[in-house]
């Protein structure tokens, strides 16, 4: 069905900002209310003075405040109801349910000569902010970025950041798109981490939820019934409106947060949680205007948006003018389900639509996902377009990521699953292949500390979400719905922080020099830095085998991966030994080497870096 083209309307600032000479401005849209008023709150939290908002046109209400700046504190009463905290409230500190906060973008940056990411050459890190330090601030991951700058990842991307209910939270419950969790150190604490972050040569990306709000917090529908539509459904229910009556507004709400997030807090871009839940039969749709206005925003530097989406549709990171979307990479999990196949066994729910055969591991890496449009058994449908249009760096590859951990009963991180021999082995082939790469915090030394699925909602809510966790996993063999642990307590969130500590240990600290050293050859070997198509392939060797040959100035290089047996494999004439991810130095047992007189003999899950004669 064809889309329909639609002439938008302007949609004038909403919020509160503060005018140069004028004092703090309101504007709030509220169609079908009669009277909005301005709630002012004292410093103790209370509730004081009341000022009547001047109705615009267009469903739309102002109010100015003369003498003031920063820092006052409002709700707004909409026809005597509230009242309510500003669904567009650039800051809360008190939580999503007290009174919004006016901020100012003033920040003293010292970033100036930064020029953003290169996205052909990215190494992803996956960080949640509350459970990376045991602070859980902006402020106490700072002295951590040296550490990430070399180990050799380039982006840092930070899970959702938008303020939600409680003290803890994955994030994507949020529901004050604008406002920085005060939890984490709210508007400033971000913009020092980023400007430090850019001090180190790191970008910071922001994971962006567009497809659904919170339940608990979302004043939106307070103001107005057209933020929501019942022409399309998601998991998470109605669906937001960018289609209908009054999705003008609805639409700028997502391009201005966009802007914000780029403009004001100098982010490099954004990854777009289930961007294929984003529905708008409209046209432009929502997500080309999206890295549209983040390029816009930006002013010169170099952006990249990022899109989760299960579809394996080559159109969202296709250019605009070949009938694209513009975005810049894909989130391709198919990698990942068939190395968890091959290595950890995983065969319920979604992994059933993978064999983790070495020949399908193989036709992974050649082709960047799996699927390109055969019939999925758990989808009942045919999913997936052609990989080849699309050079490997807009594919985003990882073995383990905050889903992938945390939709787990426990928790339990790759680590807990395969032999540490197998971890090595699947990283090894993680970090030098041509695909963009995505680590999940610790994964560099592999972390034995779980990432739970925790929130911190109202105890009613919390009490449903508990039973809706354990009822999720009651089908599954592996898991007793009893035995998964409670979202809502405590001791979940505390046990998924971050173990430093850990990284220096023995059993880890081996790990930890395999990924430095992966990552120093994937920015340095000039062979692996020629990642377009055309210069690797991939093919099974035997039953439990499989090699990925990448081809560049100077010659070829191969990585040999064994799933599990034994292998004996001959090498071409002059063929050398560059890495073996079973080195004593990485944590191996091995003391001698697997190549000898030509022939290279893996012995259960490991894998090889073998040189060629050019």
């Amino acid at each position: 069905m064809d889309k329909t083209t639609k002439a938008r309307t302007a949609v004038p600032r909403l919020g509160a900002w503060v005018e140069q000479g004028a004092g703090v401005r309101w504007r709030v849209w509220a169609p079908g209310h009669q009277k909005l008023e301005v709630v002012l709150f004292g410093p103790q939290g209370q509730p004081g003075d009341t000022l009547p908002m001047t109705r615009e046109s267009g469903d739309f209400f102002t109010a100015t405040l003369a003498g003031k700046g920063a820092g006052v504190r409002y709700k707004l009463r909409v026809d005597g109801q509230g009242p309510f905290p500003d669904p567009w409230s650039r800051s809360q500190p008190e939580g999503v349910h007290g009174p919004s906060e006016v901020v100012v973008p003033d920040f003293a940056w010292k970033d100036g000569d930064w020029k953003g990411l290169h996205p052909e050459s990215q190494v992803i890190y996956e960080i949640h902010v509350g459970t990376a330090t045991p602070e859980g601030t902006f402020d106490a991951l700072i002295p951590r970025l040296r550490a990430f700058k070399e180990l050799g990842v380039t982006t840092l991307e930070l899970l959702p950041l938008a303020s939600a209910p409680g003290t803890r939270n994955w994030g994507y419950d949020g529901v004050s798109l604008f406002a920085p969790s005060a939890v984490y150190g709210g508007p400033e604490g971000l913009r020092r981490f980023i400007d430090a972050a850019h001090a180190h040569g790191l970008g910071v990306l922001i994971d962006a939820v567009y497809n659904h709000f919170g339940p608990d917090g979302n004043y939106l529908s307070c103001y107005s019934p057209h933020y929501f539509t019942d022409h399309h459904h998601t998991p998470w229910g109605n669906a937001i409106n960018y289609d209908g009556e009054g999705s003008d507004v609805v639409r700028e709400l997502v391009l201005s947060n966009v802007d914000m997030w780029i403009g004001d807090y100098h982010a490099d871009g954004l990854r777009l949680d289930a961007a294929h839940a984003i529905i708008d039969d409209s046209s432009p749709h929502l997500l080309e205007e999206i890295p549209r206005r983040a390029r816009a925003a930006a002013r010169g530097r170099s952006v990249v948006v990022i899109a989760e989406d299960d579809r394996n549709d080559t159109r969202l990171a296709r250019p605009v003018e070949k009938k694209g979307l513009g975005l810049d990479g894909i989130w391709a999990d198919d990698i990942h389900h068939q190395l968890r196949r091959a290595f950890a066994g995983d065969s319920e729910g979604y992994y059933a639509d993978y064999t983790g055969s070495v020949e399908d591991i193989a036709r992974t890496l050649r082709q960047g996902w799996f699927y390109e449009g055969q019939t999925s058994q758990v989808h009942k449908k045919a999913r997936g377009t052609p990989a080849s249009e699309l050079e490997p760096w807009h594919f985003v590859h990882c073995i383990q990521n905050h889903d992938q951990i945390g939709n787990r009963a426990q928790g339990e991180r790759l680590g807990a699953d395969v032999s540490p021999a197998a971890f090595r082995a699947m990283s090894t082939l993680l970090l030098l292949s041509p695909y963009t790469p995505l680590l999940f915090q610790g994964q560099e030394w592999n972390a034995s500390t779980p990432f739970l699925y925790f929130t911190d909602h109202n105890a009613e809510l919390g009490k449903l979400v508990t039973e809706g966790r354990r009822k999720e996993f009651a089908g599954f063999s592996k898991f007793s719905g009893n035995e998964v642990p409670d979202p809502q307590a405590l001791e979940t969130f505390t046990r998924s922080k971050l173990d430093w500590n850990e990284a220096s240990k023995p059993e880890h600290a081996g790990v930890l020099a395999l990924y430095r050293e992966l990552l120093r050859l994937r920015a340095q070997e000039p062979i692996l830095k020629a990642n377009r198509r055309g210069s690797f392939d991939a093919r099974p060797l035997g039953q439990n085998a499989l090699v990925l040959e990448r081809r560049g100035p100077g010659g070829a290089l191969q990585v040999i991966v064994n799933v599990k047996g034994g292998l004996e494999h001959r090498l071409p004439a002059g063929a050398r030994l560059a890495l073996w991810s079973e080195e004593s130095r990485f944590g191996g047992a091995s003391t001698h080497s697997p190549l000898s007189g030509g022939v290279l003999r893996l012995d259960g899950p490991s894998a090889a870096l073998v040189r060629l004669e050019g």
